[in-house]
């Protein structure tokens, strides 16, 4: 038995083949029945012809979308099917009946939501979930290809690395101080003075009360960290990563990206063309220019000005060196400006914001117990954190990449929501 994508080629035409999947649409009359067959590859046309069933035509003329089906018969090269080829059924067998498929066309987003799991079969979602299945693979490849190991940091975690605010406590046992990752870095950075370079792609959680179509509480994140790195290295590392990313997708979703009407040259102008690169400064100048959007210099840019921005270039850009007091304790400053700090920020195009946040570590001890008194926190809380710098310790830094957004961008979707299989926000956790 074969899968569709393998039999839509003139080398079968005339010949049997055997298909299986579930039906996509349906239509007919009281002589032929058209059926679109689906599986995970691609679509055919299967055509019942009455003569040939006249003792089912019953069951056949009431088979209804979504039902499961295995189909034998001639494959026949038609241009007028959707695909180019039909097959002329000679027997079928019903797997799995499907009456009154609850999603029809123009239905609500919050229908779609509340049915996500029947609307993954959806021409879109297989699309995107394909891209996305890419999206992971080139992330893989790229590091294992630069000598990285893939490493894994604990979900459960006792300390906060990106924000108080943002986390989500777990019941512990008995413990109330135990909270699920935002990120694998605090965990990861000692890991480095034993493999070096290292990379995961784990789930991240942040108890964001943001309602954005940018924002996710849990999401996927592939994170990075590097020993002997300066932050140009750091930012060579990100650029080349998206550009390895985007690169495969071209290669291997040429068919997704046309269901999705994707203009693939404004993807394949991030392959070709180097990033757009701008300091904080920099980009409040041309805000203001641009937009006539004044900002106080110090302010974080928000989801508004990174969208503003990115509408400007063709490609991501890359923003660094932002004021210290809006990042995060483990940011080294800048030596030749200790109001700001070695971090960076990747800006998709389009509107489409940000999709890596990176920096260099500092690695001065003293620093970062005075930074973390600043945000709040107890420093005493952070002794496992602060012995990688009492003993040994190297430059270093890394980043992290939220494969949604990644994902989002290259799809040109309108929501992050569409970009993973059941999105957590806010506002929903099921199914």
């Amino acid at each position: 038995m074969e899968h569709i994508d393998e039999v839509l080629n003139d080398a079968w035409v005339g010949k049997e083949i055997e298909v299986r999947g579930w039906v996509h649409r349906e239509r007919g009359s009281n002589k032929m029945k058209f059926i679109l067959l689906r599986d995970s590859t691609n679509y055919v046309q299967c055509v019942f012809n009455r003569n040939d069933f006249e003792k089912i035509w019953n069951e056949i003329d009431h088979v209804q979308v979504e039902t499961s089906i295995i189909v034998r018969g001639e494959l026949k090269k038609d241009e007028r099917a959707p695909t180019g080829y039909e097959v002329r059924v000679k027997s079928y067998e019903i797997v799995g009946k499907s009456e009154n498929f609850p999603i029809t066309k123009d239905q609500s987003i919050e229908f779609l939501a509340d049915n996500r799991h029947l609307w993954l079969r959806s021409s879109k979602m297989m699309a995107i979930l394909k891209i996305r299945s890419t999206v992971f693979g080139a992330i893989h490849e790229y590091f294992r290809g630069e000598g990285f190991y893939e490493y894994q940091s604990p979900i459960f975690q006792a300390v906060q690395c990106e924000g108080g605010s943002e986390l989500f406590s777990v019941n512990y046992f008995d413990r109330k101080d135990v909270f699920l990752a935002q990120t694998w870095q605090l965990y990861a950075e000692p890991a480095i003075f034993s493999l070096e370079k290292i990379y995961t792609i784990a789930p991240s959680f942040r108890a964001e009360r943001s309602k954005t179509s940018r924002h996710l509480t849990e999401y996927w994140h592939a994170e990075m960290e590097v020993a002997w790195a300066d932050f140009d290295t750091i930012i060579n590392y990100g650029e080349a990563c998206v550009k390895h990313i985007v690169k495969r997708v071209l290669e291997k979703n040429e068919r997704e990206l046309k269901i999705l009407e994707r203009d693939t040259s404004k993807l394949e102008l991030a392959v070709k063309k180097p990033f757009v690169r701008m300091t904080y400064t920099d980009a409040l100048k041309v805000l203001d220019e641009k937009f006539g959007m004044k900002i106080e210099w110090g302010k974080d840019l928000r989801t508004i000005e990174e969208e503003k921005l990115t509408t400007l270039y063709d490609v991501p850009i890359i923003c660094t060196r932002y004021p210290k007091k809006v990042k995060a304790f483990y940011m080294i400053e800048d030596p030749e400006n200790p109001d700001v700090v070695l971090g960076v920020d990747f800006l998709a195009p389009d509107g489409y914001g940000e999709i890596i946040g990176g920096s260099q570590r500092e690695h001065d001890i003293e620093k970062i117990k005075a930074r973390l008194v600043e945000a709040g926190e107890d420093p005493s809380q952070y002794e496992f954190y602060l012995d990688t710098r009492r003993y040994g310790s190297v430059p270093h830094g890394g980043f992290g990449l939220g494969v949604e957004r990644v994902v989002r961008w290259i799809c040109g979707l309108d929501t992050i929501k569409d970009a993973i299989p059941f999105p957590r926000t806010i506002e929903r956790y099921k199914p």
